[in-house]
C-alpha cells in the first residue's frame, strides 16, 4: 500500500478524532483566549469527566445522562482550581497541578479500579443507524455537537456577561473599574471550560469503549497545538473566528498526525511531532506581525508554558 492510500485509510478516523479533541482545544481557548488564565485543569477533567462517565454507565444510568454527569463534575474541577486561585492566592498553574493532581486519585475512586471497559454497557452511539454507530454517523453526530457548542459560545460572548467575561480577560483592572465580579467571572469561565473538557472525555470514553485514568496525559498540548493552529489559519479578530478556530485546527491537526503516521512514524513519536508543530505555528504567528514578533512569541510561549 502506498503513502497516500495509507493517508486516504486514516483519514475518517482522523476527522472523527479531531471533532472529538475539537472539545478539548474548546477547553483551552476558553481559559488562554477569553479569561487569560494559564490554566492546565482539563487534562485532569478530561479524564475525570470520562471516569463519571463510565462509573453512570456501569450501574445502569444510560449513556445520555451518564454524559451530562460526567460533564457536571468537570465544572466542579474546574471550579475547584478558581477557587484556589481566588481564595488561597496561589499562581494559576499550580492551581491547575494541584487539582489536576487531586482528580488523578479521585478518578480512582470513582471507578474502584485504573480502568473500566465499556463495551458490554450501552453507549451514545447506539442510538446511530448501523451496528452501534457507522463510523460517518458518529463523525455527523460529532459534527452536530461541534457546531452546537461553537454556536452557543458564540452567542454567550455576545450576550452581557459574555461581554463582560471577555473584559475580564482583556484587563482585570478594566474589569474592576466597570464593577465586574472578578471571582465568579473567573469560577463560572473555569467551570464552563472544564465542563466541555470533560464532556469531550464522556465522548471519547464512549466512542472507544473503556475509560482510563490516564487518559487525560498529553491533552493539553494536542489542545493548544490545535488552537493555535486554527488561529494560524483563520485568525482571531472577530468572535466567531475565535471559537471556530479550536474546531477547525483540531480537524486539521489531526489530518496532519495521520500524514505523519502514513511516513511511518509510530505513534511513540506523536509527542515531539505535536511539539515541533507548536513551535512553527508559533513562529508563524509571530511572523505575521515583524515589529511585535518577540513579544507575541513570548506571550504566547508563557501561556503555553
Amino acid at each position: 500500500m502506498n503513502l497516500f492510500d495509507t493517508f486516504l485509510n486514516l483519514v475518517p478516523m482522523g476527522l472523527m478524532q479531531g471533532l472529538i479533541y475539537a472539545l478539548i482545544a474548546i477547553a483551552v481557548m476558553i481559559p488562554f483566549r477569553i479569561l487569560n488564565f494559564a490554566d492546565m485543569t482539563g487534562e485532569g477533567t478530561l479524564a475525570f469527566g470520562a471516569c463519571v462517565t463510565a462509573k453512570c454507565l456501569s450501574v445502569g444510568l444510560e449513556p445520555v445522562s451518564s454524559l451530562l454527569i460526567g460533564a457536571a463534575a468537570g465544572f466542579l474541577g474546574g471550579s475547584a482550581t478558581a477557587y484556589i486561585h481566588e481564595k488561597v492566592k496561589v499562581n494559576t498553574l499550580l492551581c491547575g497541578i494541584l487539582v489536576l493532581s487531586m482528580l488523578y486519585s479521585i478518578d480512582i475512586r470513582v471507578m474502584g479500579q485504573p480502568n473500566t471497559a465499556l463495551f458490554t454497557f450501552p453507549n451514545l452511539f447506539q442510538y446511530l443507524p448501523g451496528d452501534d454507530g457507522t463510523l460517518t454517523s458518529r463523525i455527523a453526530l460529532l459534527a452536530v455537537v461541534d457546531i452546537a457548542l461553537i454556536a452557543l459560545i458564540f452567542w454567550f460572548l455576545g450576550t452581557q456577561h459574555g461581554m463582560a467575561m471577555r473584559s475580564l480577560g482583556s484587563s482585570v483592572a478594566m474589569a474592576k473599574a466597570q464593577g465586574i465580579n472578578i471571582k465568579v467571572y473567573v469560577l463560572v469561565g473555569l467551570g464552563l471550560a472544564n465542563l466541555i473538557a470533560a464532556l469531550g472525555g464522556g465522548l471519547l470514553a464512549q466512542n472507544q469503549g473503556f475509560a482510563d485514568v490516564n487518559m487525560g496525559f498529553g491533552t493539553l498540548i494536542n489542545g493548544l497545538a490545535s488552537l493555535l493552529l486554527g488561529e494560524a489559519i483563520i485568525g482571531n479578530r472577530t468572535i466567531l473566528r475565535q471559537v471556530a478556530a479550536p474546531v477547525l485546527g483540531s480537524v486539521v491537526y489531526f489530518q496532519l498526525i495521520s500524514i505523519v503516521l502514513a511516513f511511518g512514524f509510530q505513534p511513540s513519536d506523536l509527542k515531539m511531532v505535536t511539539a515541533v508543530f507548536v513551535l512553527i505555528t508559533l513562529l508563524i504567528l509571530a511572523k505575521r506581525k515583524p515589529g511585535k514578533s518577540r513579544k507575541v512569541a513570548q506571550e504566547r510561549l508563557a501561556r503555553a508554558a
